[in-house]
């Protein structure tokens, strides 16, 4: 397994993440026997960031994270945990709280549902808009100073935002998605990280399984899934998007390879800071994943890449309208 730095002074980790929201919340109902089985061979096969939120499925996803990691060498794994998110009893999404007495209180209980006294990096998954985020930074600084968390990261905030947080205290990484579908960070957000030593964890690499090469235009979702009503996901945004998927299989095929290897590959070459999350839920999607990292993409392959789904082509935005406005990042 390759590994790689989260800027200048976070964790080395392995290439490639492992999300785990999908197997708490969101997409839909998971297998929990399976789910830890996939958490297993992750780490078997060398993968060691394993990434979380305290909201997923409301602490469902650190317990079974917690359960997963309990055989195995704490010091093997980095956890990188958001905090913050306001759920209620029906699953629904209640704000965020950034004020550092709820950093305290965030933190106590990961601590304990992961089983763990120290969490790798800590942040906050959107930006409060009531609470400078000096504040909330300054909350988890505290916290590194106590040994409890041992570095500060950052989600889905703009250039600014970025500047007032690592004058504060160093931050490790920006945890923001980054696709093919979605690269509004390079314009002047991965530049910004670049410049301060700010590392990259990109989620959404498949775009919600948009770009994973097994998707349908007929594919029935549970209720609840978030992709019932994203905007990519919906009506002629779908039906346009799968034109794309369609364009870059034809790439895939010329290199022996899945949709989802070229387009994880992709996000890959974009940079040694770069280290993409993959949500696999099960064994067999991991191993695909996991085939990325043998897929070295020369000039030919990216201009192929380039041609088949240009910038901006993507159709619908990337969360629907409300949860827009929560993206400091978007701004």
């Amino acid at each position: 397994m390759e590994n790689r730095t989260l800027g200048s002074n976070g964790p080395t980790v392995s290439a490639l993440g492992l999300g785990t929201m999908g197997m708490s919340d969101l997409y839909g109902p998971a297998d929990e026997t399976e789910s830890v089985a996939t958490i297993h061979a992750a780490l078997d096969a060398g993968v060691t960031l394993l990434d979380t939120g305290d909201f997923y499925g409301a602490g469902h996803n650190e317990m079974l994270l917690g359960r997963a990691l309990r055989e195995r060498s704490r010091d093997q794994v980095a956890i990188s945990v958001k905090f913050g998110g306001l759920r209620d009893p029906e699953g629904g999404w209640d704000g965020i709280d950034g004020r550092p007495q709820a950093v305290r209180n965030f933190l106590a209980y990961s601590l304990r549902r992961l089983g763990t006294d120290h969490v790798d990096v800590y942040r906050i998954a959107r930006l409060d808009p009531a609470v400078p985020i000096e504040e909330t930074v300054g909350a988890i600084a505290e916290q590194v100073t106590a040994g409890r968390v041992r570095h500060v990261g950052l989600s889905e905030v703009g250039a600014a935002t970025i500047r007032r947080a690592q004058a504060v205290h160093p931050i490790a990484d920006l945890q923001i998605e980054y696709s093919l579908l979605s690269r509004t960070v390079e314009a002047e957000i991965l530049p910004t990280c670049r410049e301060l030593g700010i590392g990259v964890t990109a989620y959404g690499v498949l775009s919600r399984g948009l770009l994973s090469g097994h998707w349908t235009a007929d594919r029935q979702l549970s209720p609840g899934d978030f992709r019932s009503f994203s905007p990519r996901f919906t009506g002629d945004n779908l039906q346009a998007n799968l034109l794309l998927v369609d364009a870059l299989r034809e790439v895939a095929q010329a290199r022996g390879a899945t949709v989802s290897q070229v387009a994880i590959a992709w996000v890959l070459s974009r940079g040694t800071d770069i280290v993409p999350l993959i949500g696999a839920r099960r064994r067999d999607r991991l191993a695909e994943s996991l085939g990325a990292l043998d897929l070295k993409l020369d000039a030919d392959d990216l201009a192929a890449i380039e041609r088949a789904v240009p910038v901006g082509s993507a159709a619908g935005a990337r969360y629907a309208a409300p949860a827009m406005e929560h993206l400091d990042s978007e701004r």
